[in-house]
């Protein structure tokens, strides 16, 4: 059986997780998305908790596969698409195939459409038994510029540094499922799907200077390549603004759903002006 979490009331929002593949890891973000938005969200497929198997050779379209079942199995029939770092490539590509079902677009930390792992990661994804571990302990001193940015005081940063090993205890990685996901990103070319993306969209980076897991460039491309796409960044932060400043980030997607949902009334009304039959769907987001 699919495995789907869903918390609050509101506008629905489907919250993609990144290649941890666990959604427990973006639990600050889910929570306080969930004061504005029906927040919807899953365990990549793949994952033992998911329900739901991953084939090869389908690729990033398993993922798609996976959004459209979430939606049906919640009777939602548009919702905004947001995709947090490796999730920002599904979305993208679930935009791009289902314009219809996409109300919004959010795009957050996602490496850029042909964005590619660094050579040492790629070696880490062929052997990620040996080199796994190897890539867990580094992560600490790539991350520790950015977490020190978002919480200047020692007791905050103690404190999310020691719910995040709590998570990784309750809800643990599989080294070899995120090895997939990394060998996965070193395959996909998401130009095309960009240029057939017409939903509002956001891209949400961090810094410049202290994201060290992709690099932020890679929203400058998605703003040049979807139509009408806009970007905000999120201070202070790097890679993991979703979670060390959630409430932010909350923030800037409620705002821009909001700004979305007035520009798509204000088309409404000028079709209705030209005598077009505007459309509206049960639970539209936007």
């Amino acid at each position: 059986m699919l495995t789907i979490i869903e918390k609050g009331s509101g506008a629905p929002i489907v919250l993609i997780p990144g290649s941890e593949g666990r959604w427990e890891y973006q639990r600050p973000a889910v929570e306080a998305l969930a004061q504005s938005f029906r927040v919807v969200t899953f365990p990549l497929c793949g994952e033992r908790t998911c329900g739901l198997g991953f084939d090869p050779r389908l690729g990033l379209d398993n993922y798609v596969a996976q959004v459209v079942a979430t939606l049906d199995a919640r009777r939602i029939e548009r919702a905004v698409i947001c995709g947090v770092s490796f999730g920002g490539l599904a979305a993208v590509r679930f935009a791009a195939a289902h314009p219809e079902r996409a109300a919004a677009l959010v795009l957050v930390s996602t490496p850029g459409p042909t964005w590619h792992p660094r050579r040492r990661h790629q070696i880490y994804a062929r052997i990620p038994w040996l080199f796994g571990p190897l890539f867990l302990a580094e992560s600490p001193f790539r991350l520790r510029r950015e977490i020190a940015a978002a919480f200047p005081r020692r007791v905050d940063r103690f404190r999310f540094v020691t719910e995040q090993l709590r998570t990784l205890v309750t809800a643990p990685l599989s080294l070899s499922r995120m090895a997939e996901r990394a060998r996965l990103i070193s395959t996909i070319d998401l130009v095309d799907d960009c240029r057939r993306i017409h939903a509002p969209t956001l891209v949400v980076t961090g810094e410049r200077d202290l994201d060290h897991v992709v690099p932020v460039q890679g929203g400058s491309e998605y703003t040049r390549l979807i139509p009408g796409a806009r970007s905000v960044t999120l201070e202070r932060t790097g890679h993991l603004g979703s979670i060390t400043r959630p409430r932010e980030f909350a923030r800037l997607v409620d705002e821009f759903v909001a700004a979305a949902e007035r520009e798509s009334l204000r088309s409404s009304l000028s079709s209705t002006d030209r005598g077009d039959a505007p459309r509206a769907d049960k639970n539209d987001a936007a």
